[in-house]
Parts: C-alpha cells; sequence; structure tokens
C-alpha cells in the first residue's frame, strides 16, 4: 500500500488488519510472560533479557530506527536498566506519536495463590493469565501491533509513530521514563503526543490527564514510659498520638479545595499505618510511631502541607507536654492539571468512542503514574487503557480483545 492512501482508507486497512492478530497476541504474551524482568529493588534480574527480545521482534518486522537509552544501575548483571525508543518516521518527521509502555514487572508474591505457574502463558478463550500480560505486556503489545500493520501494509503515517520501551515503572520510573526524559530530552519535540497505556478501567472511559501529590509523613510522639498502675509517673505517647489524629482532621480545611476532574475531589489526609509501641498491657508507652498517607491537589504545595502539619505537632506537644517530630518518608509534587482541550484529547476521546462506543472521560487520580517525569518535563500526557482492576495480584489475567481494541484506538490517533 502507497503512502499516498487516504487517512480513512489507511485505518480501515490497519484496523481490519488488526482483527486478524489473535495468535500474535498469545504469541507475544507467551514470550513476555517467560522472561522475569523483576526489577533489582525487588530481587530480580532487570529488563535486558525483555528488553533484546522486543528489540529483536521490532527489528525482526522491519523497524529501522531503534535506540537504546540505557540507565546505569550496577545492581544488574549488565550494569544497566534499558530503555528502547523505535521510530516509524511519517510524512511529517518533526512530529511524534509516542505510546509509552513498560517493560518490569511485580514480583509474583505468594506462589500457592496461583492457579498456574506466573511465568507461563495460560489461555482461555478470550483471557490470558500470567505475571505481566495486563501491567504492562497489553500496552506494549498493543503499541507493537499497530507498528506491525503499518510495515507489513506499506503505511506512510502522516507523522511519526514511536515506541518508548522503559524499565523501572514498578519501583519509581528513575531508571525510566524520568531518566529517558531528563537525560535524553530531546528525542521529543514540543508537538509531540504522548499516551501512557497502563491505567484505565474495563469500560474503556478513564482517561488520567492529572494526579495527585503524595506525601507520606512519620510522626514520632515522644513522652515517658511506665508501669500503667501509676499513670501519673509517665506522659501516655499514645494519648498525646490520638489527640494529633484527631486535631489533623483539620487539615481537610486548611487544604478544602475541590476540583471535580478529580475522582475523589479533595485532598485527602488518612491515618495510617502504626508502629508497635510497647510489649504488654500493664506498660504506658512512651513512644508511638505512626503514618499518614496525604493525597493533596496538585495546586497546593506539599511543603505547605507539611508546615500545617508541625504546627498541629506544635500544638499538641505543648498540651499534653510531650515531644513530637514529623518526617516525609516520601514526598512527590505533582504538576497542575493538563488542559482537556489538548489536541492529544482531541485526538484520543473519538477514537476510543469510535472503537468501544463508549463515553471516554478525562479525569484526575488519586495516585502518582509513569506520566509524572513527562508531565514535569512540560508534556502533555494522557494516560489510558482497557483495563481490569488485576494489577500487582495473583493470576493477573488480560484480555485478547482488550489488547487489540487499544491498538486500534491507537491506529484512530495516529491515522484517523
Amino acid at each position: 500500500m502507497s503512502s499516498s492512501t487516504g487517512k480513512s482508507a489507511a485505518l480501515d486497512h490497519v484496523l481490519l488488519g488488526l482483527d486478524a492478530q489473535r495468535e500474535t497476541v498469545i504469541e507475544l504474551q507467551r514470550r513476555l510472560v517467560s522472561i522475569n524482568a523483576i526489577g533489582p529493588s525487588n530481587a530480580g534480574p532487570g529488563e535486558r533479557e525483555k528488553a533484546d527480545y522486543l528489540k529483536g521482534y521490532l527489528t525482526s518486522m522491519g523497524v529501522q530506527q531503534i535506540k537504546e537509552l540505557n540507565a546505569t544501575d550496577s545492581r544488574t548483571a549488565c550494569g544497566h536498566r534499558p530503555n528502547l525508543a523505535a521510530i516509524i518516521h511519517g510524512r511529517d518527521t518533526s512530529k511524534t506519536f509516542w505510546v509509552i509502555s513498560h517493560m518490569d514487572v511485580v514480583p509474583v508474591g505468594d506462589l500457592k495463590l496461583w492457579h498456574s505457574n506466573p511465568f507461563e502463558l495460560l489461555v482461555d478463550g478470550d483471557r490470558v493469565t500470567g505475571r505481566g500480560v495486563m501491567d504492562n505486556h497489553q500496552g506494549i503489545i498493543s503499541s507493537v501491533l499497530l507498528a506491525k500493520e503499518l510495515l507489513t501494509q506499506k503505511i506512510v503515517p502522516p507523522i511519526n509513530y514511536g515506541l518508548l520501551l522503559v524499565s523501572d515503572e514498578e519501583t519509581g520510573n528513575q531508571y525510566g521514563v524520568n531518566y529517558v526524559a531528563e537525560k535524553h530530552a530531546n528525542i521529543f519535540g514540543k508537538n509531540d503526543l504522548f499516551l501512557i497505556p497502563d491505567y484505565g478501567n474495563a469500560a474503556s472511559e478513564l482517561i488520567d490527564v492529572a494526579e495527585k501529590s503524595v506525601l507520606w509523613l512519620k510522626i514520632t510522639v515522644t513522652g515517658k514510659q511506665c508501669h500503667a498502675a501509676w499513670p501519673v509517673r509517665g506522659n501516655n505517647s499514645l494519648v498525646a498520638s490520638a489527640a494529633f489524629i484527631l486535631k489533623a482532621k483539620s487539615l481537610h480545611d486548611t487544604f478544602g479545595d475541590k476540583d471535580k476532574l478529580f475522582d475523589i475531589p479533595y485532598s485527602t489526609f488518612t491515618p495510617t499505618k502504626k508502629e508497635n509501641n510497647v510489649g504488654s498491657v500493664n506498660i504506658m508507652p512512651g513512644r508511638d510511631v505512626f503514618y499518614m498517607d496525604c493525597r493533596v491537589l496538585p495546586h497546593y504545595k506539599l511543603e505547605d502541607v507539611i508546615a500545617a502539619v508541625n504546627k498541629i505537632g506544635k500544638e499538641i506537644a505543648k498540651e499534653y507536654g510531650v515531644e513530637i517530630s514529623c518526617e516525609a518518608v516520601q514526598s512527590v509534587q505533582s504538576v497542575e492539571k493538563m488542559s482537556t482541550d489538548s489536541e492529544i484529547l482531541k485526538r484520543l476521546v473519538p477514537s476510543i468512542r469510535s472503537v468501544y462506543k463508549n463515553n471516554p472521560n478525562p479525569m484526575g487520580v488519586s495516585c502518582f503514574t509513569v506520566a509524572l517525569g513527562l508531565r514535569r518535563a512540560g508534556h502533555t500526557v494522557a494516560v489510558w487503557a482497557t483495563l481490569e482492576e488485576m494489577a500487582h495480584q495473583p493470576n493477573e489475567t488480560g484480555s485478547i480483545a482488550a489488547t487489540i481494541g487499544d491498538a486500534k484506538v491507537l491506529a484512530s490517533v495516529l491515522l484517523g
């Protein structure tokens, strides 16, 4: 098929070709599942073997431009974490539609909870089971299927089509998309389009366009331990901790703005984990440690949240005669939400609707995603895929039909 074929005709041919790719999906899933791509932070070997397989597969398809953007990591046998950037050139080579997926997977967890070997693909009708089939093999394979159809049918897209396959998504993105965005920023153009198929719902309707900031706080309250029969001889840290937790409810008023774009339209400040204090009922604790998980609308600065928590701590310390310290064990400041009038959304929303006959909605989410590094670099990024809630679970299951359907959406974004 020549490069002069009209956009709608090219899209029709690609969609028809994708309908016949069931066995390709199974073949790719079987090979990818068999490769242990758990990162070194989780005692795994890393992504090198999976990157080699995918690079070879793309090369065999006819992809001519593949760059390795490897981040040094001495914990792996190869000494780095691989990132692959593959490009199929379009008529306008100044602009690229990037689809970004990650190669690493999480550990399998308790093997007794699996009904099959996590590293051997199980196929049952439309369903495939194995570690990584959904998170994030589905995104990888959808992007590869589109590349395969473009090359097989000799279709030159209107703009470049780029696949970015990254490492380290499951443990922080330091060696993956954040590394690429910081150290190899020149591969991206200011007008490029970005889609990350790594978050969504089974209805194909959730498009992540913003994320809350995340703050994990460790609160340490120090009083004086004593025998519980003579509580006047000590200072009960647990009572002061309880008072702190109750007073922390005021944070919802201090940072009380609402934004209906988000799944939970306000900031949340949730007491969660508590460390053990004493080993016996008859001991009054002199030290308590508990934690708070804060999910904050992106226009608030986390440093202001920490200051407000410290203020509460000082008030409780004075009232109860204890010492209180506050430590941020994780602090991830998000960026302002992207415009819902952006080009990627103008392409993506009708593309999803045309394939799935639904009503896709741009939304903000209460966690930070792989998109954050790119958003911080100033890029407009949509995160979307057709996914069930199976990430990180035993018997992780994905859909062949959704993999092909999502490939059709990618095709429509590029060609439609």
